[in-house]
């Protein structure tokens, strides 16, 4: 790895620490010094409840759907070759989020995990539909395509859902839902994303070569000697999972996996298989900081996760469109 590459992860460790410790730290009850250091040194008080049972959880989590948005947006740009792919333009968030509406609306969100299986099991149908798809079909615009399709009937389908919702407080759930957020997550949510997180890591890395062979083109990649179709496949099955973990533990969030990847494309000079780990690490700081200012956002009602990532994320990634466009002209 590059020292420019190692610096970068080095800084987003350090900055990811911070952030994370501010979201601990600080929320709508603020703690004086007492308070504080009763919370460290009394796991049953208040203070020691509101930081380790709400706020610790609800910061982990975010910082691990991030990390998974930010690498599925990562390994989608490298496996399609296009700069504008993100977690959702396989269609993959969205089977996902067709099956956590169903739940809900079918009243199985009493059962603990139930939202949750179901929209992992919808993502999971969605990357068993990319890989039968793209054992047949090679073209990353064709899968695109294909993409394009299974977002779009999930997408009618949901508002089917919301059609004929037979009750409006189901309704609102799911709208709720869809908007994301990581409130009032536990443990039992991180224990959730994690494991996922980290497999979809782990297949990101095997498929890294492939995907390093891909940006030098098709032809080359395909002469390259590399098991091109195993790495595809573990590249599809590593966006699919870290996608269907994130939107079945937090909802849909959207942005992340598109612009976390940017952030840090130029300190590992474009290289697909390098910005995998610096794209996760971007994702979760990212998410971090959005939790933490739409809690600190003075509202009457806090701002949901996903709105607040789409209201800071668009100008953002303006920003670095602007910014990558007077590049390529010089």
């Amino acid at each position: 790895m590059s020292g420019a590459a190692g610096r970068l992860i080095l800084i987003l460790a350090l900055a990811i620490a911070a952030a994370t410790a501010l979201a601990v730290l600080f929320g709508e009850s603020a703690f004086d010094a007492g308070q504080l250091a009763q919370a460290f040194t009394d796991p049953s008080s208040g203070p020691a409840e509101v930081l380790w049972a709400v706020r610790a959880p609800r910061a982990v989590t975010a910082l691990m759907v991030g990390a998974a948005l930010g690498l599925s947006g990562a390994v989608m740009q490298g496996l399609l070759r296009n700069p504008l792919a993100d977690p959702g333009v396989l269609g993959v968030s969205a089977l996902a989020a067709l099956g956590a509406a169903l739940a809900i609306v079918l009243g199985w969100a009493a059962l603990p995990g139930a939202v949750e299986v179901a929209a992992l099991a919808g993502a999971g149908l969605a990357g068993g539909l990319l890989v039968l798809f793209s054992a047949r079909v090679r073209s990353p615009e064709a899968l695109i395509l294909f993409g394009v399709a299974v977002s779009s009937f999930a997408g009618a389908a949901t508002a089917l859902i919301f059609n004929l919702s037979p009750s409006p407080i189901a309704t609102a759930e799911v709208m709720g839902w869809l908007l994301g957020s990581v409130e009032n997550r536990s443990w039992i949510d991180v224990a959730w994303v994690s494991p996922a997180v980290l497999a979809s890591a782990a297949l990101s890395a095997f498929a890294a070569p492939g995907l390093r062979m891909l940006s030098l083109g098709e032809e080359t990649a395909r002469t390259s000697g590399l098991p091109m179709a195993r790495l595809r496949l573990m590249a599809l099955l590593a966006a699919a999972l870290a996608t269907g973990a994130a939107v079945a533990v937090a909802g849909v969030i959207g942005f992340v996996g598109l612009a976390a990847p940017h952030l840090v494309r130029t300190a590992v000079r474009g290289d697909p298989g390098r910005l995998l780990l610096p794209s996760a690490l971007a994702g979760g700081l990212m998410l971090v900081l959005a939790d933490l200012l739409a809690r600190m956002t003075p509202t009457d009602q806090e701002l949901k996760l996903g709105v607040f990532t789409a209201l800071v994320g668009a100008p953002l990634f303006a920003l670095i469109a602007w910014r990558a466009a007077r590049e390529w002209r010089l």
